[in-house]
Order: structure tokens, then sequence, then C-alpha cells
């Protein structure tokens, strides 16, 4: 099973697409990348260029399932609206595409990642290569927050 994690925005996107072979073993980064759109750039075209990209990726990768973070709010409404936003291209691409959708919060993220749920994200980003095979350096927390979606639902799909 193929799973496409994101850890959404527009300014910056995580994307990573994990794999968990069959039997057993460890699950396999198969890609992972921050994803960014300039500031420079309309919303809108922003908007789109994250389209775009999901779904190279979907076609590339022929995942099976999305898992994306729900949106934590902020105190700042317009970057939560416009990452609402975001998302909602995101969730359009992948049921166009076929793919299952699958939601998870912060809290249920850390808790499938490291089994306490008040983790900071050094413990998550520690607790990945653990989960995970990687053979590439990962520079960005939103890549890591992406690993965490994807491997989340993994995780609470153990079984099927």
């Amino acid at each position: 099973m193929k799973v496409i994690g994101i850890d959404p925005g527009y300014e910056r996107l995580g994307i990573a697409i994990v794999e968990k072979p069959e039997g057993k073993g460890k699950e396999t980064l198969l890609f992972s990348e921050c994803f960014r759109t300039s500031a420079k750039t309309s919303f809108p075209d922003r908007l789109k260029a994250l389209g775009e990209e999901f779904r190279r990726l979907i076609e590339e990768f022929e995942p099976e399932a999305l898992s994306i973070e729900t949106i934590f709010f902020t105190t700042n409404q317009k970057t939560a609206i416009q990452v609402a936003e975001a998302r909602g291209v995101l969730l359009y691409e992948a049921r166009n595409h076929n793919l299952s959708v699958f939601e998870y919060s912060p809290l249920q993220i850390k808790i499938a990642i490291t089994s306490y749920g008040k983790a900071d994200k050094k413990q998550i980003i520690s607790m990945i290569p653990k989960l995970v095979y990687i053979e590439k350096v990962i520079e960005h927390d939103d890549e890591y927050d992406a690993i965490a979606a994807a491997l989340t639902h993994l995780a609470c799909h153990r079984n099927s």
C-alpha cells in the first residue's frame, strides 16, 4: 500500500509518499519534498501550482490513499483560511484520482508516531527514522510532518 502524506500549506507544502511492504517489514519513504510557492505569485496561481504538483505526484507514484493533517487554527484567521483553501485543492485532486482520503489531527499524529500526545517537534523527528526506511537527508520540518501523516494512516490501518 502506498500513502501520500500531506502537511498542508500554500507557501510550504510538505509531501511524502510512504509504502507499506507486503507482510512484515519497515515502511519505506519513496518520495518527500517541501514544495514551495512564491509570495510574489498571486494566491490563485499558488493554488494552481500546488494542485499541479500534487496531481503530478499522484500520477507518478499511484498512491491508494491520502493522509492529511487537519488544520490547526492559529490567531491568524487569514492564514488559516488560505491553508483551508489549499487543502481544498488537494482534497479535490485526491478524490478526482479516486484516492481514499483520511484526515488526522495533530494529536492523533503525535500519538501514532511517539505514543505521547504532547510530543514536541524534536521527538517526532527523532522517531520517524525508527519507523520508516529513509535513503535521503530530510531538510525541512514540513517533510517530516508529511511523513508522520502518512505513517499515522498506515499505523491506524495496519491490519487492513
